[in-house]
């Protein structure tokens, strides 16, 4: 038996998808009625300095990973035998609750997740505490930046950026002196973070490998 396919957590994690195909249904026809121009413009925005506005619009919506991440997640947590989880963007809490399900299986550990909407660190946490994984997860409200720069673990063992593309960069490079050997980073949506995708492609810190279509998976050396 694992947590992870197990009441309360499935079946929380089985309705939380569900919301999310139907959010995520209705985001994508709101942009496809909208010109090409705006299109452009609204991704844009999202991958660069006025990000915020962007999510603030997009507060109502879930900007969740897929089941097969899920599963991802939770499988390298395992096998990295991951305690101590870093977590940028938290959302509704997908996400947060397969790393949280991998730590509690792996006997114990802490997951510092961080968001900056505040409905959104409300309903995550209340979906933790559904799944009955709340001792296990500390959310964090506000800027990554600020919420990830203080009070961390001496070592990491898994990051997920799952945030805004243009801060992934930055918090990995304030989160390195955190890592140790064998840390495992996974970047969704990294297709939009050219600038860190090849940093953690060149250096020599780490070995890197785009996995899937828009996932870069990477370890700490």
């Amino acid at each position: 038996m694992n947590t992870l396919t197990t009441h309360p957590l499935s079946t929380i994690l089985e309705k939380l998808f569900s919301e999310s195909d139907n959010s995520q249904a209705r985001l994508f026809q709101t942009l496809g009625a909208l010109p090409e121009t705006e299109q452009q413009a609204l991704m844009k925005e999202a991958v660069g300095e006025n990000y915020k506005l962007f999510y603030t619009r997009a507060k109502h919506h879930y900007m969740s990973i897929s089941r097969d991440t899920g599963n991802l997640l939770y499988i390298l947590c395992r096998a990295n035998n991951s305690k101590s989880v870093i977590e940028f963007g938290t959302s509704f809490g997908i996400s947060t609750l397969h790393l949280a399900a991998a730590v509690k299986d792996n006997g114990g550990g802490k997951v510092i997740s961080t968001e900056f909407e505040h409905e959104k660190v409300v309903q995550a946490r209340i979906n933790m505490e559904k799944a009955g994984v709340e001792h296990l997860v500390e959310i964090r409200e506000g800027d990554a930046i600020e919420t990830l720069g203080r009070n961390l673990p001496e070592g990491i063992d898994f990051i997920l950026l799952d945030g805004a593309k243009s801060l992934y960069h930055p918090i990995l490079m304030m989160l390195e002196d955190r890592m140790h050997t064998g840390t495992l980073i996974v970047a969704d949506n990294a297709d939009w973070a050219p600038e860190y995708c090849h940093y953690v492609r060149i250096s020599d810190n780490y070995v890197s490998v785009p996995f899937a279509k828009d996932i870069e998976l990477s370890i700490r050396l």
